[in-house]
């Protein structure tokens, strides 16, 4: 297969974690094409969706590990897969991406996750989908509804619709303290809508990513527990990744979920669980590939290439 990777600069990827290279080296392990390129990079030409699009010649070293051939404008319909692999902020320029990768789909692309279905999933607000298994949970960008919601609740967790890794996520504990600054600074004095949840004691014990591939569920998850003092476990804001095996409750919410998004056209998805709650469901680049395999020998690549032959 040649299979297209839609994602961030190579550059700046960290090898030892980075879930898209540990894709990459699977899918060139079993002889498929490897090609790169960025938002920036498409464009619709003439009724195509194209791309300046590289091949992708691995090295086998980990601190130089790849070289690029010259971008040549291509169809993303040459390609037997598309994977949307870029990181959010997800704002307009990323909508508007999936906009041309749906396009490009009518055109014959295979896009894996399917663009609209990534639109219609923000990945905070997706788990009121799914309310049997969240905390209480508020969206709104009303002060006086936030106010009612840490009295009712007293200690709470205020973020953006739209972060990634652990960004804007605050605290508030009984005494309201700083509770409006936070209001004002998250909502942009009542511009912008965020979500509100009762504090999950449990995250001392990890934020814990579940993946599902292909409508299955991958038997570890990866807890990213805080450390020095931090409410966040995200790997991204110093927590401490443990790979485990996952719990009843985990299983539950996880085979609960797997067919469904899998129908609506997400391959991959990462569910994020703190104790006993579904906190996100992330469609847009999900990670944790190479620290599960790394601790537990589970070779989730492999498992994700399968799923991306069988899809093809």
């Amino acid at each position: 297969m040649k299979i297209a990777f839609l994602t961030d600069p190579l550059s700046q990827f960290k090898t030892y974690k980075d879930t898209t290279y540990a894709m990459m080296v699977e899918a060139d392990k079993r002889g498929h094409g490897i090609y790169a390129f960025g938002p920036e990079h498409m464009a619709l030409e003439s009724g195509a969706v194209v791309a300046h699009i590289s091949r992708i010649i691995l090295t086998g070293d980990s601190q130089d590990w790849y070289r690029a051939e010259a971008a040549e404008s291509v169809r993303l319909s040459d390609f037997d897969a598309v994977l949307q692999r870029k990181d959010p902020p997800f704002d307009m320029e990323y909508i508007y991406a999936t906009y041309l990768l749906e396009l490009a789909e009518q055109q014959g692309a295979r896009v894996f996750n399917k663009p609209a279905a990534i639109r219609n999933h923000n990945e905070k607000l997706s788990i009121a989908q799914f309310s049997q298994f969240i905390t209480p949970t508020l969206v709104t960008r009303d002060e006086l509804r936030i106010r009612d919601f840490h009295q009712q609740h007293q200690d709470i967790i205020l973020k953006p619709l739209d972060g990634m890794g652990g960004a804007g996520v605050f605290r508030i504990r009984e005494d309201g303290m700083n509770l409006g600054a936070v209001i004002e600074m998250l909502t942009n004095y009542g511009a912008r809508t965020i979500m509100v949840q009762r504090y999950i004691p449990e995250i001392s014990q990890g934020d814990k990513r579940i993946l599902l591939i292909g409508g299955k569920v991958v038997p570890f998850a990866l807890a990213r527990i805080p450390q020095n003092g931090e409410v966040r476990g995200n790997l991204a804001a110093g927590g401490a990744g443990v790979a485990q095996e996952l719990s009843a409750r985990d299983l539950e919410i996880a085979q609960t979920l797997a067919p469904i998004l899998y129908q609506r056209g997400l391959l991959l998805v990462g569910l994020d669980v703190i104790g006993h709650c579904l906190t996100e469901v992330n469609v847009t680049s999900p990670t944790c590939f190479q620290e599960i395999t790394q601790q537990k020998g589970y070779d989730v690549a492999a498992m994700f290439i399968d799923a991306l032959e069988a899809a093809i």
